[in-house]
């Protein structure tokens, strides 16, 4: 059969050749085609093995060239020693683009120059660069942490992966590892607001009435609470229950303070939450930590007033004007009790003189 295919195939090469043209692709098709690096004829197929058959593959030595010296050898194995780790790198490259945007674990390397620490994750080093790093956390020589997969790219030199601690996400990623209800779907995480290392917001949800979302992430006696918080290098963190009701969002979001009231301006989404004067500093937070965190766990921009409208802050005030105005706020308040107590011991001092 392959010696009809290759008289044909002359027959049509010479037709092609009076016609000045080349073969076209439909005129091959259907050809059977002769390979010599692949392919042998039968009788010289037999002349390396008697018992061979059409259609089988037989195993033979190939020639070496007889120039084929100690440096061609030598380039010859770098060549492929070069083509092994290009493979190798390409396989850890794909074991790693899978767990882009998880959690893994790796154990602190070193420190590197620009101020981050390289990471050994096992079959490759990872980068943990000093912008994704928590506040106060220490990265001890040899100590084994988990880390967010932030990115994972070919480089150069191989794939190139940068990890962070800080990353909100990966406040998501450790709820849904430690917390059956919201792996499986019955709990749903409905935002996260992260100062990290300090503070982390996250608002749950379940469709299901016999599910508690908040209570499935405490645990019972806080324990998968705290297994996340030590995840998180202690971390604390405010589990709320979410609400499409913007009110009742911001005054869950303000917790643990406990808000009067809201006013909402849907058009500039600001909400003015109104506290009482005890609750105005729980409210606001340290720094204004608990307000800014409460605005963008909402999307709101949220102002805090107390009921005697003495004081209002905002969430996207400045730092010291939000110390300043906690620090007048205290000073306040104590001199209002300074005034009852004066007031106290006067009443007292005219009961002992009548």
């Amino acid at each position: 059969e392959l010696l009809k295919d290759q008289e044909e195939l002359a027959k049509r090469r010479e037709e092609a050749h009076k016609e000045e043209r080349d073969l076209s692709e439909e005129e091959m098709e259907g050809l059977m085609r002769f390979n010599p690096k692949t392919q042998m004829m039968i009788s010289e197929a037999k002349t390396h093995d008697k018992k061979v058959k059409l259609g089988d593959t037989i195993k033979i030595d190939l020639e070496v060239p007889g120039d084929f010296g100690r440096m061609a050898a030598q380039t010859a194995k770098q060549v492929i020693i070069q083509k092994l780790r290009e493979a190798e790198r390409g396989n850890v490259f794909e074991d790693f683009k899978k767990q882009e945007k998880g959690i893994v674990q790796g154990v602190v390397q070193r420190r590197d120059r620009s101020g981050g620490f390289i990471i050994d994750l096992g079959k490759i080093t990872g980068i943990l660069p000093s912008s994704e790093m928590m506040p106060r956390e220490r990265y001890n020589l040899g100590n084994r942490m988990r880390f967010y997969v932030l990115s994972v790219d070919m480089g150069s030199r191989g794939p190139e992966i940068i990890l962070s601690r800080k990353d909100k996400r990966m406040v998501e990623v450790v709820f849904n590892q430690e917390i059956p209800e919201i792996a499986s779907g019955e709990v749903i995480i409905k935002g996260i607001a992260r100062d990290a290392g300090n503070r982390s917001k996250v608002s749950v949800f379940t469709e299901d009435e016999s599910i508690d979302p908040i209570g499935s992430c405490i645990g019972q006696r806080g324990s998968r609470i705290t297994t996340i918080i030590e995840e998180l290098g202690g971390e604390k963190i405010d589990v709320i229950q979410y609400s499409d009701k913007a009110e009742d969002y911001i005054k869950q979001a303000l917790s643990p303070a406990k808000v009067t009231s809201v006013e909402l301006n849907e058009e500039e989404k600001e909400a003015v939450a109104m506290v009482e004067s005890d609750q105005f500093s729980l409210a606001i937070g340290r720094g204004g930590q608990n307000v800014r965190l409460a605005a963008d766990l909402t999307d709101w921009k949220i102002k805090v007033q107390d009921l005697g409208g003495e004081k209002e802050i905002s969430s996207d005030d400045d730092m010291d004007d939000v110390e300043k105005a906690l620090q007048t706020k205290n000073t306040s308040v104590e001199n209002t009790e300074e005034k009852k107590e004066e007031e106290t011991v006067k009443d007292s001092a005219e009961e002992v003189v009548e």
